[in-house]
């Protein structure tokens, strides 16, 4: 049957991927729709501009037989009306990554895994493989500069996929990154994050091992030797497969610029932090097994601007830079602000929104210990409501103080009154960052950025 005759629904369409796989099999000519109880943001503007933006809520009239798939996001819930229509139909349910491994059964599969840093290691290598005209195929979390949609299928003979160990959907409790069946595989790092479906570290951790050993024979497993979890997983005994290590590329900063070191010279950078040239390396280590020079690769990167919100800077004039970030786990939260360090001698003001299930679960705060110590502004932010939108206990203002073991620290829970706060500050010589996967209760980052230029001109 062709393209043009198959119709496909998505519940929970407004997901990042999700919405960005509807658009690409739309464009495929697929017939497409979909639905979700609330789009905002990038999935929203994307999803109008190709005339697939849904009235908002569930409706399971919008399931019929006619149908050919229905991709469940894992936003959707199992009692959502839409998905109990079609089980009682007996349609044939996806989660969105056992949809794309259906669709490249046929290719090579590198999948790029990690508590953090996966974005962007997925990020570079497409770039770079762009940058030299290579034919491939990708999935992505965030938007890249120069591709117009987060996932490419094509008849491309590889794909790059960016390795959620989130599980797929609420049917369907594999870690995505285990549906994809890679053949070569990276581990950037692990550090505990998902609270609310992995309880304790032990199998947090497990899911990378699981990742591992899932490597059919000759595959490859990439993992960052600088990382203790990784490295124990990385260097495990498995018949017949390649161990690839990895560590931070050797670099300087040169007048608020980044280099790194090569034997033929120095290649300047738009990127910046430790944290980057470790994934500038993994993504090297990973397009070297693709067959990539060590002089394409630097040429290419030069070129790099970096994933939407990793790092991304709002405004910035001759005293104040602002950024935003999608830091929001520990362990992005501390690279973060180490990045912004070491690239400036300014003070910074280090703002961290609340907004997972894990970030606002007080027997997982204490995970934040120190980890905004180097900001000499340090500030969090939470908003009571999405605490119970989460059916979490409420936070008080003393235990998150607690938790970050942070005298300094400032804990705002009203969105007017950290930007009051915000616009006192004396930004004169400071960069501020706000980091969060939310959006600080609707605070426009934008304006908040002119407003705070406005002031130190």
């Amino acid at each position: 049957m062709h393209t043009r005759n198959k119709k496909v629904h998505f519940i929970a369409i407004g997901g990042s991927v999700m919405h960005g796989l509807a658009i690409a099999m739309h464009q495929q000519g697929y017939q497409v729709s979909g639905s979700d109880d609330q789009i905002t943001g990038l999935s929203k503007t994307n999803l109008e501009k190709h005339g697939l933006l849904p009235e908002p809520g569930w409706d399971a009239s919008r399931i019929t037989a006619q149908l050919d798939g229905v991709i469940l996001g894992m936003h959707a819930k199992k009692n959502n009306p839409e998905l109990k229509k079609a089980q009682d139909l007996g349609l044939k349910i996806y989660s969105y990554p056992s949809y794309i491994m259906e669709q490249c059964q046929d290719k090579q599969r590198i999948v790029i895994a990690g508590s953090h840093g996966k974005t962007s290691i997925t990020a570079m290598i497409i770039h770079v493989l762009q940058y030299l005209n290579k034919d491939f195929d990708y999935l992505i979390g965030s938007k890249v500069a120069g591709f117009d949609n987060l996932i490419r299928l094509s008849e491309a003979p590889v794909i790059i996929i960016e390795g959620d160990e989130y599980l797929s959907s609420a049917i369907d409790d594999k870690p995505k990154f285990l549906q994809y069946q890679h053949h070569i595989g990276l581990i950037s790092g692990i550090a505990w994050d998902h609270m609310n479906v992995f309880p304790t570290e032990e199998n947090y951790v497990r899911q990378f091992d699981r990742f591992a050993d899932s490597l059919p024979k000759a595959g490859s497993i990439v993992f960052c030797e600088e990382d203790g979890m990784a490295s124990v997983i990385g260097n495990k005994e498995r018949a017949d497969v390649n161990r690839v290590e990895y560590k931070t590329h050797p670099h300087f900063v040169k007048d608020g610029k980044t280099y790194l070191t090569t034997d033929n010279g120095d290649v300047p950078l738009l990127v910046f932090g430790s944290h980057n040239m470790q994934n500038i390396a993994g993504a090297k280590a990973v397009l070297a097994r693709l067959g990539i020079t060590d002089e394409q690769f630097y040429e290419a990167i030069t070129t790099f601007k970096g994933a939407n919100r990793r790092l991304e800077m709002v405004n910035q004039n001759h005293s104040t830079t602002i950024y935003k970030d999608f830091a929001h786990a520990p362990s992005k939260a501390k690279a973060t602000i180490k990045a912004l360090k070491e690239q400036s001698a300014r003070e910074l003001v280090a703002c961290l929104e609340l907004h997972t299930y894990s970030s606002l679960n007080k027997d997982f705060l204490p995970q934040y210990s120190g980890k905004l110590s180097e900001a000499e502004y340090p500030v969090v932010y939470f908003n009571p409501e999405t605490l119970a939108n989460k059916n979490l206990p409420d936070l008080n203002e003393d235990s998150v103080k607690k938790a970050f073991n942070l005298e300094s620290l400032e804990v705002f829970t009203d969105k007017n009154a950290l930007v009051s706060y915000l616009m006192n500050i004396n930004w004169q010589n400071k960069n501020l960052v706000m980091m969060s996967s939310g959006d600080f209760g609707g605070i426009d980052l934008q304006e908040l950025g002119k407003d705070i230029i406005s002031r130190c001109n």
